[in-house]
């Protein structure tokens, strides 16, 4: 039957071709999001400018198997202790610190993609002097040479710099050459690095060498157990890049959760997609199969040929896919960096693992898909089979319907847990799967439902269509089977691109509501040289027309619970906010149900309501912190208050995040206006103060525009995967409908033979795709629907999800016009030649 199996493919290109391109695509897809995987679990970071060092030390960038979100430095006396260990030849600091250069008020290159370093960073990367001097003293300065060469600055040229909040003006002194990883750098002493950051004499590193004939790693174990009463770790080998690019390691695990998200969906798509064609060109033979039953072939031999044909088409889409998706992973990758939810210093890794998982997968499901499709074919009597082979009407069977109704439940129980347990943005980690559950069920009942529309839409379109609209209409009721092949990916486009677009802009919006509701600020100051001084709150408070000026820091940190004797602690990630007590409560709209957010000084914490309560937690307790860069506090519970649900954050001192954060500087001040003043006017009055800060820059609103931004990296990404599914949809959909249309070919010609013209046909297929196009979109809607409702209700209690109507318009404009096309193209060449040829050949 093997050999067999490998006949038949000779004399049925077409439905070669189709498998393969189905299996092809599925298993780029499904090698991409393998690689993506192994790429986020192995967090490779390849050391740069540390990679001539053997041994480097920095503090944990982990608390909880969680990455932190601030930098954790090592303080003056730790790099003493590594100094003095025996075995430790020499042992260099590196202090890296946000700076920015100034060409007129504004800064020459963006805040972000400048670092300034101490000198000992140029000898740690064994970047060499290409021209002048080391700096040696205060206000000298040396540049990378690609910086150089950007700034049009040579040495002796004097150059302004802003650091730490404050501007002050540099002689270069020399040009250091560019080396891997130093781009983009000004170097200053290692005293007057660690003043521009604000803390003398802590370092972000400390790169360690060891004596001769001392092992790396036993230097390791020898600098961690001196340190062990700090949070510091010694890094060897490739894990050296974790010191360098700390923020990597929170990217790794984004990737992990992302790409299983996208995996799974991707593998459900593709189960449909590769299902729903091969189940078409099984269809499409069952005269074959008839015949062969009928000279004597029995039911598994019959299986056998359908599965081995499928297994020789698949093996060869697979091991094609294998180099195209092993570059789509890393495609995908530089994409995910460029959008800000990586890092680019992560490198893509993906050994034999997801190769031989997205073979395995990819196959499975398409030989899963061909027994299934062949069950009935091969099980039929011969006598009816070749009485169905024109025209199949039964598909219902009791896997199918028991397979639907598990998908209708599963679906239904996410729906009420998205809609009565699921707060915020956290819903969509139940709304998303809800949707391939709808989405599977109704593709399993499809042929039933599109017997309901048949019946439904058959009168209108008669009346408006006439003899196009009826002949269509009388198709569609007789290959009802088949039409729901082609109405399942159209169904399957329209639900998921619905449902993910609007899940995304949903959290966008009510993210952006949230922070909206939290904020009473008339403007808002930010910088473009990296953050605001901390010294500014002061002058910004002394212009006139000002109620109050806040801070406005937004990061992560941790409720540790106490733990019973022998347990383990737990602790709780909670989103905080640092504001500043003197002006919280004239720029937020914050009442405090207990206590005063006033008295937010020192180490105190403000929770909500919820916290407080699941906490036992009341003002006047205390309750043990872990800030952003691991540091561990006790905390006192100055305040509780009512959050919007499913948008809970604490409120901590500024100074007290200030103290523990990796810039020290304030991203953000909320401003708000004395009454009777004009937002306008106190907006005129605050850039007033832009020549005095360089990159200042004063704009109306609040906190809004944070969520704006924190919510646009997330959107960028889950819009990528979103295309990246949708499109495998629309390939699957125009892949079934020109195999759809390509096999009526002799249907065509039987047409012709009695008087149809090539015109009429035309007008018959194009009622014929509108009817699959308006079913698909209907029942995709229904998809979306009850996706996209529970999620809405979850956010908001609203009934409808957020976004631009024109999303849903541009979505069923698109899947409906590529239906049109993917029939109407394949029929005209169908209706090629002359149709007694057409009936001779097949």
């Amino acid at each position: 039957m093997f050999r067999l199996a490998l006949t038949t493919l000779r004399f049925r290109k077409g439905g070669f071709a189709a498998s393969f391109v189905a299996l092809f695509f599925a298993a780029v897809i499904l090698t991409a999001c393998g690689g993506l995987m192994e790429t986020g679990i192995r967090a490779h970071i390849p050391p740069q400018r540390f990679s001539d060092a053997p041994v480097v030390v920095t503090g944990d960038p982990t608390f909880d198997s969680e990455v932190l979100t601030e930098r954790s430095r090592l303080d003056a006396a730790a790099i003493d202790r590594i100094r003095s260990l025996p075995g430790v030849e020499r042992a260099v600091t590196d202090v890296t610190f946000p700076a920015a250069v100034l060409k007129g008020d504004r800064p020459a290159t963006g805040g972000a993609g400048l670092s300034g370093r101490g000198w000992s960073a140029a000898l740690i990367s064994g970047a060499p002097l290409a021209d002048g001097a080391a700096p040696r003293g205060a206000g000298e300065a040396a540049l990378d040479a690609r910086l150089a060469d950007r700034l049009g600055v040579r040495t002796g040229a004097e150059l302004r710099l802003t650091a730490g909040g404050s501007t002050e003006t540099f002689r270069v002194t020399g040009v250091v050459r560019t080396t891997t990883g130093t781009s983009d750098a000004v170097y200053v002493t290692d005293t007057e690095a660690g003043r521009l950051l604000g803390r003398p004499g802590q370092a972000d590193s400390v790169a360690v060498f060891p004596a001769p004939g001392v092992s790396p790693g036993a230097l390791a174990d020898r600098i961690e157990t001196a340190l062990e009463d700090s949070s510091a770790v010694a890094l060897t080998g490739d894990d050296r890049g974790a010191a360098e690019f700390p923020r990597t390691l929170e990217g790794a695990a984004r990737l992990i959760s992302m790409s299983a998200v996208f995996g799974g969906i991707a593998v459900m798509v593709a189960v449909f997609v590769v299902g729903s064609t091969l189940a078409l060109l099984i269809q499409q033979r069952l005269r074959e199969m008839a015949l062969l039953r009928a000279i004597g072939s029995l039911p598994g031999q019959l299986r056998r040929m359908v599965v081995g044909e499928t297994l020789v088409v698949g093996t060869l889409a697979t091991v094609v896919a294998l180099v195209p998706g092993h570059y789509a992973g890393r495609l995908l990758l530089e994409q995910i960096a460029d959008g800000g939810l990586i890092t680019p210093h992560l490198a893509y890794r993906a050994g034999w693992i997801p190769l031989i998982t997205a073979v395995g997968t990819a196959l499975l499901a398409a030989t899963a898909a061909a027994f299934i499709a062949s069950r009935r074919a091969a099980r039929t009597r011969p006598a009816d089979a070749l009485a169905e082979a024109g025209l199949q009407q039964r598909w219902l069977s009791t896997p199918r319907l028991v397979f639907a109704l598990l998908c209708f439940a599963g679906g239904t129980a996410l729906a009420i847990i998205t809609a009565t347990v699921m707060n915020g943005t956290v819903a969509a980690s139940t709304a998303g799967p809800s949707a391939m559950l709808w989405a599977g069920g109704i593709a399993l009942i499809s042929p039933g439902l599109t017997r309901v529309f048949n019946a439904v839409l058959h009168p209108p379109l008669r009346l408006i269509s006439g003899l196009a609209g009826r002949l269509a209409t009388d198709n569609a009721r007789a290959r009802r089977v088949r039409m729901a092949g082609a109405i399942t990916p159209v169904m399957l486009a329209t639900g998921l691109a619905t449902a993910l677009i609007y899940l995304q802009t949903s959290q966008d919006e009510a993210s952006r509501s949230a922070a909206a509701e939290l904020s009473s600020a008339d403007a808002v100051l930010t910088s473009s040289a990296g953050g605001l001084p901390p010294e500014l709150i002061d002058r910004v408070a002394a212009v006139p027309g000002v109620a109050g000026v806040s801070a406005y820091l937004p990061g992560t940190a941790f409720v540790v619970e106490p733990a019973e004797e022998g347990e383990e602690e737990e602790a709780t990630e909670l989103a905080v906010q640092g504001v500043t007590a003197t002006g919280v409560d004239a720029t937020l709209a914050v009442s405090a149900k207990q206590g005063s957010l006033t008295e937010l000084r020192g180490e105190s914490i403000a929770l909500p309501t919820s916290l407080a309560d699941r906490a036992g937690q009341r003002v006047g307790d205390t309750v043990t912190v872990v800030l952003g860069n691991g540091a561990r506090i006790a905390a006192k519970v100055v305040a509780s208050y009512e959050a919007k649900k499913g948008y809970d954050s604490a409120f901590l001192p500024a100074e007290l995040m200030l103290k523990h954060s990796t810039s020290g500087l304030v991203p953000q001040l909320l401003v708000a206006a004395d009454d009777g003043v004009p937002a306008d006017r106190l907006v005129a009055s605050l850039r007033e103060l832009a020549g005095t800060q360089p990159g200042l820059r004063v704009s109306g609103g609040g906190t809004e525009d944070v969520a704006s931004e924190d919510t646009g990296t997330s959107a960028w990404i889950n819009y990528l995967l979103a295309a990246t599914i949708l499109g495998y949809a629309a390939i699957s959909l125009v892949n079934t409908l020109i195999v759809a249309a390509s096999e009526r070919r002799r249907e065509f010609a039987l047409q012709r033979l009695v008087g149809a013209s090539p015109g009429q046909i035309m007008r018959m297929m194009t009622i014929e795709s509108l009817l699959i196009a308006v079913v698909g979109i209907l029942l995709g809607t229904v998809v979306a629907a009850a996706t996209l409702t529970p999620f809405a209700l979850a956010l908001d209690d609203s009934w409808l999800p957020r976004g631009p109507v024109w999303i849903y318009a541009a979505v069923i404009g698109f899947v409906g016009a590529l239906t049109l096309v993917a029939t109407l193209l394949p029929t005209r060449y169908a209706l090629r030649g002359r149709p007694a040829d057409a009936v001779a050949v097949l």
